[in-house]
Formats: structure tokens, C-alpha cells, sequence
């Protein structure tokens, strides 16, 4: 079903004001045995290093244990159905991210709706992609990429670490604002992707920055541009995408994320301490390391972030006629 961006941002209003309902739960009780955070990826990427931080940090300011699990599977579907079929009472979240947003319209029948299904607690991080290539591609820049493309039409591979992964889908919306023809090489993930991308039998990645940033600065992979509409942090030199292709855009994020009808008082709770930790020096200095953003905020600027990454994949999804394994 193709949802506009009004009834969209309704949904996700909605499942907002779901949430802020009487509930038999109150904060001030709240937790009182541990809490299970639950993410759909495995172990190492910045959605599990900044996650279990956030975990430590919601332990100690709350005064029970935040258990962080990684439950991988199905490009995150099968976490996210857990959790959606928890009970609504604080003591299950979803480490939300990206993923939820393209999902709900790459799988055409999950058992869940991530907008009407979920509450939306607050934003964590983003972070963004790069696009870089191996050194042995001659170009330095993005218009010269473009040049160098419609030279060589269907020369170039891109590499992504799956069918609609982000670094996929980043690709799929330069090739149709740049008016280019480059050829989209799955892997399974974006470990075995770099290695190819190192080797150069694929030329080009919109890899996320923390899995790339080493290879960047030690000159084994050139980044072109940051694919965020500001420059990054963590390499300022870096121009945008966007500099040369106005309007692109495409980043990652991560939240948490609650089953509807959560009471209101348990949100406001988690989403008070979530951002007290976005606060603090030790999480800040790890996400600039990542070249993360913070996305500290009220709740329910989460929920239209979701709703808008949503729509704005959903489109790329449809355009390309991209279809999961």
C-alpha cells in the first residue's frame, strides 16, 4: 500500500498520541527488573557499539539492567516483529534504525507496520554515507565521477552490503539524480564489500562512514563527498553531495522505539535519560569518533523523522523496482 507524506506523518502522529494514554504503569515505579533493548544486526557496526553505551548509561541512571541483544535476521524484520509482539509495558524496546524505514516497503508483507505498530521514544544518532571509490579510479571529485561515469556507461560497480541496505539504496538515488548507468553489486553485508572495494574488482561504495573512516585516512580508499546535507565532523574537508546534486541526501539513523500504547509517563522517562546520555562526554566523544550526529530531541521529532525516511525510500524502493532476495 503507497502512503503519502500527509497520511505518513498522521501515522506517525497518531501512534505518538496512542502512546500518551492512561497506562497502569508510572514513571516513578518504572523500571523495576531489567530491560531488554533488542537490535536486528549483529555484533561490531556503530548501531551495537553506541547502543550498548546507551544500554550502560539507561543501567545506571535508572538503577536496573538495560540488556542490549542482537537478534539479526531478515534485514532486521525479525527483531522488530519481537518487539512489536511484546508487551507494551517499558520493559522491551527496539534499537531502531534505517532498516525500519526502508523495510516497510521493500517486504510487502511483514507482519507488522513499523509506523502504526511502534511509538516512537527519541532519536540516538546519525551517521552518514560516503561515497568513495578504490584510488585506482581516476577521479577526484563528484563532478569528475559523473564525467568519468557517462563515459563508461555500465563500467562502473557499485557495491552494498545487500539488496536495500542503505549504502544500496544511496546508490540508486545518485544514479537517478546524476543520470548515470553503474552496475549494483550485493554482498552479504558491508564487511565483505569493503574487501572487494580494497581489491578493486567493485569501484565505488556509499559505504557508512564508520566502516570506511580508517580506510579514508590511511589513503586506501579516496572519499569524493559525505552524502549528508552538512559537512562532517569527522572529515570537514569533505564536500557534500548534495554541493553538486542539490536536494540528495542519505544518512542513517538509529532510535529507540516502544510498542504502541507504551504508556506515556514510561516515554517521557526513557526518553528524559536517552537524552541525558546523548549529553554525556563519554557518548558524545564516541559518536564524533564515528562521525555521528546527535539526535537528541522530543519523541515525537523522532516519529516524523521515521516518517519522512520512510517516504523518502519508499519512492527510491518503487523507482528502481528493487525487490528482496
Amino acid at each position: 500500500m503507497r502512503l503519502s507524506r500527509r497520511s505518513l506523518l498522521r501515522r506517525a502522529a497518531g501512534a505518538a498520541a496512542i502512546s500518551a494514554l492512561p497506562g497502569t504503569a508510572r514513571s516513578q515505579s518504572y523500571p523495576s527488573r531489567p530491560v531488554h533493548i533488542i537490535l536486528g544486526f549483529p555484533t561490531g557496526g556503530s548501531s551495537d557499539v553506541i547502543g550498548r553505551l546507551m544500554a550502560q548509561w539507561l543501567s545506571e541512571g535508572l538503577g536496573h539492567p538495560f540488556v542490549f541483544e542482537n537478534r539479526p535476521g531478515a534485514g532486521s524484520n525479525i527483531a522488530t516483529e519481537v518487539v512489536a509482539r511484546a508487551s507494551p509495558d517499558g520493559y522491551t524496546l527496539l534499537w531502531a534504525t534505517s532498516a525500519n524505514a526502508i523495510n516497510a516497503t521493500l517486504y510487502s508483507h511483514l507482519n507488522f507496520d513499523f509506523i502504526r505498530d511502534f511509538a516512537p521514544v527519541a532519536g540516538v544518532f546519525r551517521v552518514p554515507n560516503v561515497m568513495e571509490v578504490n584510488p585506482s579510479v581516476p577521479v577526484r571529485n563528484v563532478p569528475e565521477f559523473i564525467a568519468y561515469a557517462k563515459a563508461n556507461p555500465g563500467k562502473l560497480n557499485f557495491a552494498s552490503g545487500g539488496i536495500g541496505a542503505t549504502q544500496h539504496l544511496a546508490g540508486e538515488l545518485f544514479k537517478s539524480m546524476s543520470g548515470i548507468d553503474m552496475h549494483h553489486v550485493p554482498y552479504r553485508g558491508s564487511a565483505p564489500a569493503l574487501v572487494d572495494l580494497l581489491s578493486g574488482e567493485v569501484q565505488v561504495m556509499f559505504d557508512l562512514m564508520p566502516a570506511s573512516i580508517g580506510y579514508i585516512r590511511d589513503g586506501r580508499l579516496r572519499a569524493l563527498a559525505v552524502t549528508t546535507a552538512t559537512p562532517s565532523e569527522a572529515l570537514p574537508e569533505l564536500p557534500t553531495v548534495s554541493r553538486f546534486l542539490p536536494g540528495y541526501e542519505a544518512s542513517t539513523f538509529n532510535g529507540v522505539s516502544v510498542p504502541r500504547n507504551t504508556p506515556a509517563e514510561i516515554i517521557d522517562t526513557l526518553n528524559r535519560h536517552i537524552n541525558g546520555g546523548l549529553a554525556d562526554p563519554n557518548i558524545k566523544a564516541r559518536l564524533i569518533d564515528l562521525g555521528a550526529t546527535s539526535l537528541a530531541g522530543a519523541s515525537a521529532q523522532f516519529g516524523q523523522l521515521v516518517a519522512e525516511e520512510t517516504e523518502k525510500w519508499g519512492k527510491v524502493i518503487r523507482a528502481a523496482n528493487i525487490k528482496p532476495v
